[in-house]
């Protein structure tokens, strides 16, 4: 049985794609024509607009579930669904705030500048996700046990049938698949050793970006200015064509991306393997990742107790993972937990503050350089 609206509305595809190339045609072509330091009041905005167009969006999921599928069960369920799948890229995607900052630190990107390198980087993330969402979609669908039969309890169940559930009382379940076991075992590994890094148990790695992957990349192919050259990814220089340091900044930020969804995407996967929802969710989540930098940036020190709440959302998500089979924890209630989790993570941090000038100070001790001139 499947429930995707890629199935049952191909047309909302279009629409969506239209509504996201609008807004971002707005975002670069008209509210930032010029390149301009982004101030706290015009990130708000645009966070308010982010987020409300995600949330009407999850009313529209509702709606056509609603209409057209399994009536009202089924239509709360891909809604929460929709809003979990949401909430937890929204989350995750605050470390990436960390690194952002210490990204535009090494590299001494001018504060004007920033909007259009998270732009771009984006739109890399946009290309990227589908390819990780898709891919792993299909995926799933071949990397199912067959039925069998252990302790006698049944694992046979068809996890495709979402009318169908798990019985201890005849020990029927459902299958188990590989992929997703794996992603269950990682993530629980990851909230571990993110949990042990934000309690400073573990020693973490010194970021020297400017040999990082897309560092590399980028002067491979090209020469590399020592200065910026105003927002152009490229200059002349004593009639040599070179790269500048922006176009390096935007290879590091997109390389920075693929790493981050190494922890995201297979979160994602434990709460629906509805292509279109996982897709559109993790979309609406990165788009609005760009204008909650330039909102939070001044801020992130209110958040220091964030990155033990993520760490424990990994976890729950990765033990969520592992137990599917035999135990569904239905959406409402994963999405109800990691609400909880994140916000008693915020509460904690603004009960128990860290000063701005403590922040700084670890991001400092985390650069091995001052800047790309060194």
């Amino acid at each position: 049985m499947n429930n995707s609206i890629i199935d049952l509305h191909p047309g909302l595809i279009v629409g969506f794609a239209v509504v996201i190339i609008i807004m971002l045609l707005l975002d670069l072509g008209v509210f930032n024509k010029k390149s301009h330091e982004v101030s706290s009041k015009e990130a708000l905005w645009w966070s308010i607009a982010w987020i409300s167009l995600s949330m009407a969006f999850s009313g529209v999921v509702y709606w056509v579930y609603n209409q057209d599928s399994g009536g009202h069960q089924l239509a709360i369920e891909k809604f929460t669904q929709y809003q979990s799948a949401y909430w937890i890229e929204k989350a995750l995607s605050v470390d990436n705030l960390f690194v952002f900052i210490l990204v535009f630190s090494f590299f001494n990107v001018p504060k004007y500048l920033h909007h259009k390198v998270l732009f771009w980087g984006v739109l890399g993330a946009l290309l990227f996700r589908a390819i990780f969402i898709f891919a792993g979609v299909w995926l799933l669908k071949y990397t199912y046990l067959p039925s069998f039969d252990i302790g006698g309890w049944h694992f046979g169940l068809d996890p495709h049938n979402e009318s169908l559930t798990s019985s201890w009382v005849n020990k029927d379940f459902f299958r188990i698949n590989i992929i997703l076991s794996l992603f269950g075992l990682f993530l629980i590994y990851a909230g571990i050793k993110s949990w042990k890094e934000a309690a400073g148990d573990e020693e973490e790695e010194e970021q020297d970006f400017s040999n990082s992957v897309g560092a590399k990349f980028v002067r491979k192919l090209y020469k590399v200015s020592d200065n910026f050259d105003g927002a152009k990814f490229f200059t002349i220089q004593n009639g040599v064509k070179m790269a500048t340091p922006l176009l390096t900044v935007i290879a590091v930020i997109e390389v920075t991306d693929l790493l981050f969804a190494v922890d995201s995407i297979p979160a994602i996967f434990a709460i629906s393997k509805d292509p279109f929802i996982l897709y559109t969710s993790n979309i609406f989540a990165i788009l609005g990742l760009r204008s909650l930098y330039f909102l939070l940036a001044n801020f992130i020190h209110m958040f220091s107790k964030l990155p033990y709440g993520l760490a424990f959302v990994l976890a729950f998500i990765g033990f969520k993972m592992l137990i599917a089979p035999v135990i569904h924890i239905p959406s409402p209630v994963s999405l109800g937990i990691v609400g909880g989790i994140l916000i008693l993570s915020v509460v904690l941090s603004i009960v128990f503050p860290e000063t701005k000038e403590d922040l700084t100070a670890k991001l400092d001790d985390d650069l091995t350089g001052d800047g790309l001139n060194d």
